[in-house]
């Protein structure tokens, strides 16, 4: 776990500086390096491990010369940004209709749950394919992000009303109705804080999910639009260099895995800590 967060420490720390880090190294996501690549070669990298050097820290891609390093920090930016949006605005949702449908039951619960049950029905990457498909290239990361919420809220309100259930009979909100507290301040006041573990650790796994679904996105070509860097789009243009340039794919491909990894393996283990904390 720890050495988890401290990966996401880094990457996090990569996206926020990253237009600092550019500076440092003189290269930027957009900038091409003609001396870097090799034109009788087909554009393929000068020098081993795809063009590793003091300039070019983790290569450049080949045929543009992009320093990839660059590219990996502005990624990190996009997935970060859309994965924390995405999340927080799911997390909000589901935690509002969520406690809504299960502390107040009755046609409250019946419409939620089924306006739940049909987003849940649909094969949600099939229809994320197509709605991005049929949308306008512009400010692709924003119209992820409302994609992304539109489908995801309901997995984090069906968990959050079940909890909300079999909390609202409990004695200190039973205490709470006997003293003349208002239904809204009793699932604030009462219920709202006995969620917290539950949200905390929806909210920690819903990021990985995010981060891998935009790159799925982005490697269909349906997500972030070049030139904005992503790292499912540049596992994408590594397609045709896997054979002879395999750096291209394996340095994006490792990011993902480790960024996904990382905050799985920590919502995990504060799943498993609240547990223990509960059955405590």
């Amino acid at each position: 776990m720890v050495l988890s967060a401290l990966f996401i420490i880094f990457v996090t720390l990569l996206a926020i500086f990253a237009p600092l880090i550019v500076q440092i190294t003189g290269w930027g996501p957009y900038e091409f390096d003609p001396d870097s690549i090799d034109p009788d070669l087909g554009g393929l990298p000068v020098g081993p491990g795809g063009g590793i050097s003091s300039e070019h820290w983790l290569g450049v891609e080949p045929g543009s010369g992009r320093d990839i390093f660059a590219r990996i920090a502005y990624g990190a930016r996009v997935s970060l940004m859309i994965a924390a949006s995405a999340t927080v605005i799911t997390t909000t949702l589901g935690v509002v209709f969520g406690m809504l449908a299960g502390f107040f039951g009755g046609v409250v619960d019946q419409i939620v749950s089924r306006v739940m049950d049909f987003l849940m029905a649909f094969p949600t990457l099939i229809f994320m394919i197509a709605i991005l498909s049929a949308l306008p290239a512009g400010n692709r990361p924003a119209l992820l992000v409302i994609v992304l919420s539109i489908f995801g809220w309901p997995y984090t309100a069906r968990v959050v009303r079940g909890q909300t259930m079999s909390l609202r009979n409990s004695e200190f909100v039973e205490a709470a109705r006997a003293s003349g507290a208002k239904p809204l301040r009793i699932a604030m006041r009462e219920v709202l804080p006995n969620l917290r573990g539950t949200i905390i650790v929806l909210a920690t796994l819903a990021v990985p999910s995010y981060i891998g679904t935009e790159a799925g996105l982005s490697f269909l070509g349906v997500g972030v639009t070049p030139p904005t860097p992503s790292w499912g789009q540049m596992i994408a243009q590594a397609v045709p260099w896997y054979s002879v340039d395999p750096m291209f794919f394996i340095v994006p491909g490792t990011f993902l895995f480790l960024t996904v990894l990382s905050f799985t393996v920590i919502g995990d283990r504060l799943r498993k800590t609240l547990d223990a904390g509960d059955a405590a």
